[in-house]
């Protein structure tokens, strides 16, 4: 669609005297066509004055930018990108205030938009923040099922060496009470060695399944 007229009118254009600041230097010897319009495609409004072939208004309204009216048919408005102040002498005060509204309407749309772009900037940065957040919770939750896991391996070894331990203190019982009868009995010698060996490669078995289990506790201890 791009840039369309919206308004035009007639006016004396003038610019502020660059070296006093005070007095009005006109532009034209006549009074010219000064049209406002609007950029529908990057929202932008913007003042537009030829004479002939030459600009002598190109201003485009920014949120910060004030339209004075100073007398009935006079207004003024400075254009910082154009480091001047811009002056416009009507005929008519209904011109003088069509501008004035037109001005109005269009610093409010500019800082709709201005408000609208930092706006979806903002909601665009929060996205971002939710998804690294989310990421980070889904990061601790792995983590967590990690911990339970090695938690439920550490309880089993554990208690596997429990019972591992209450049959080494049975088979030491057992030893000890065969090691009695040995003392009391000298006719059962040989019967009585003979159950030992049994029961002392039983419990070496059961010995060297403890310390393995040992190993494997001590092991995981340290990987965690």
């Amino acid at each position: 669609m791009g840039e369309q007229p919206i308004f035009s009118t007639r006016a004396h254009v003038f610019q502020i005297d660059p070296n006093t600041k005070k007095n009005w230097v006109p532009t034209s010897k006549h009074a010219v066509t000064v049209s406002y319009f609007y950029d529908s495609t990057r929202n932008v409004y913007r003042i537009i004055s030829l004479d002939g072939s030459k600009a002598i208004i190109n201003s485009t309204i920014t949120p910060n930018m004030t339209f004075t009216k100073t007398s009935q048919k006079f207004g003024q408005w400075a254009d910082s990108r154009a480091n001047t102040v811009y002056g416009l002498g009507f005929s008519s005060e209904h011109h003088l205030s069509k501008v004035t509204e037109l001005e109005c309407v269009s610093s409010q749309a500019n800082a709709v938009h201005t408000h609208k772009t930092e706006l979806n900037q903002t909601i665009q940065e929060l996205e971002e923040t939710l998804k690294v957040k989310e990421e980070e919770i889904e990061r601790l939750k792995q983590e967590i099922d990690n911990a339970r896991e090695l938690q439920e391996q550490r309880d089993s070894l554990t208690q596997k060496l429990q019972e591992v331990e209450i049959r080494n203190k049975d088979l030491e019982g057992q030893l000890s009470d065969l090691e009695q009868r040995l003392e009391k009995s000298q006719n059962e010698q040989e019967a009585f060695r003979s159950n030992l060996k049994t029961l002392l490669e039983i419990l070496d078995g059961k010995i060297f399944e403890l310390t393995e289990l040992r190993d494997n506790l001590a092991k995981l201890l340290e990987c965690s």
